[in-house]
């Protein structure tokens, strides 16, 4: 039964984990930055990189003992090697290199990315091949996973993730970082049937892409929208009830746009992909996936689709240390072993072959 220690360091948080081949987890230990960042509205590479240089040497030990084994005990060392916020990459995985040659373990560099889609492996033993829409702060991508490291990918954004367009807004609201999830408390204060419809008469909203054929994601129109409304609302502070009506009309929205994306996807993957006896999964993951809304939302269409609709526990959606050590796993039993040499990446996208995208789709 192999062990693999995981270490993820590719934004701001700073999380270690152990977990064994059948899926059980020993450690889980996340460290976040949310109160070095929370006055930078959002996260300064910099100092991310800093924090997770003071503090992984602590979380890699704490890990183990709670694990309640010794690095003797291990059979391979993963860590994030990209993409992210390469400083941070780096700090991760020059860690788990170190731990991996001092005692003569298997170093795994793992995709940040696959790390997210694989874990619905980890926690549901889904079966190959499986629709995925990842949607994170920097990524906004929907792909099919055929196996380990085999990926296409047939929609991405081509500006903004829908994370990003999630935090920047909530920031023109007038909310706290992290965005995302203060705005989804904020659109819960507009509850009754009048208020919502209200809300969505008074601040109506553009839903890009919504509509077209394709899989493509576009969110800067619904982000520059949200800033208009905000300059046309009184001068003074922001009422809250404006807010949570606003809030409301945006997650609405989003939740409309990624519906008719993710529609068109689940068609294309029918005619794809011949289907056994058993539904296909649909996999959302990412820490946009912690959204109830969405998750709602996505999980009417798949079962109107008739596939199985699986979202990570809420603890697996942001990052983690468990969902790295888990690829790692996967790899280790494919032989899929990096040597020392293997440098951290700033990008690396799942499918290399996939047809570049105009504006941030160069990136995917």
């Amino acid at each position: 039964m192999k062990i693999v220690l995981g270490i993820e360091t590719s934004c701001d948080e700073t999380a270690i984990a152990v977990v064994r081949e059948d899926g059980q987890i020993l450690s889980n230990l996340v460290l976040s930055q949310l109160e070095e960042h929370k006055a930078f509205g959002g996260v300064v590479p910099e100092i991310a990189a800093r924090a997770h240089l003071d503090h992984i040497d602590t979380l890699i030990k704490a890990a183990m003992q709670d694990a309640k084994i010794d690095f003797t005990n291990l059979d391979g060392v993963a860590a994030t090697t990209g993409p992210g916020l390469i400083g941070g990459v780096m700090i991760g995985m020059m860690a788990g290199k170190a731990i991996a040659a001092t005692h003569d373990l298997p170093f795994l560099a793992v995709n940040h990315l696959e790390a997210h889609a694989l874990t619905a492996r980890l926690t549901n033993q889904t079966a190959f091949p499986f629709l995925v829409l990842l949607v994170s702060g920097g990524h906004t991508q929907i792909l099919v996973a055929e196996d380990v490291g085999v990926y296409k990918r047939w929609g991405t954004t081509i500006d903004d993730a829908l994370g990003e367009c999630f935090d920047k807004s909530a920031k023109l609201m007038g909310l706290e970082y992290p965005g995302g999830p203060n705005l989804e408390k904020m659109a819960a204060f507009c509850a009754s049937p009048q208020a919502q419809k209200t809300a969505l008469e008074k601040f109506p909203l553009p839903s890009p892409l919504k509509g077209r054929q394709g899989c493509d994601f576009s969110f800067s129109g619904l982000k520059t929208s949200i800033r208009n409304h905000v300059e046309k609302l009184p001068a003074g502070d922001l009422n809250r009830e404006d807010i949570a009506a606003l809030a409301y009309s945006f997650q609405i929205t989003v939740g409309n746009i990624v519906i008719d994306r993710c529609h068109n996807a689940i068609e294309q993957f029918f005619q794809t992909y011949p289907q056994g006896n058993k539904p296909p999964a649909f996999v959302v993951c990412g820490g946009v996936a912690a959204n109830k809304h969405l998750r709602a939302k996505l999980q009417d269409l798949t079962a109107q689709a008739k596939m199985d609709f699986i979202a990570p526990p809420l603890a697996l959606c942001s990052d983690n240390g468990a969902m790295i050590a888990w690829v790692g796993i996967e790899k280790l039993l494919k032989g899929d072993i990096d040597t020392f040499a293997v440098a951290a990446r700033p990008r690396w996208p799942l499918d290399p072959t996939a047809e570049k995208r105009p504006g941030g789709g160069v990136k995917a």
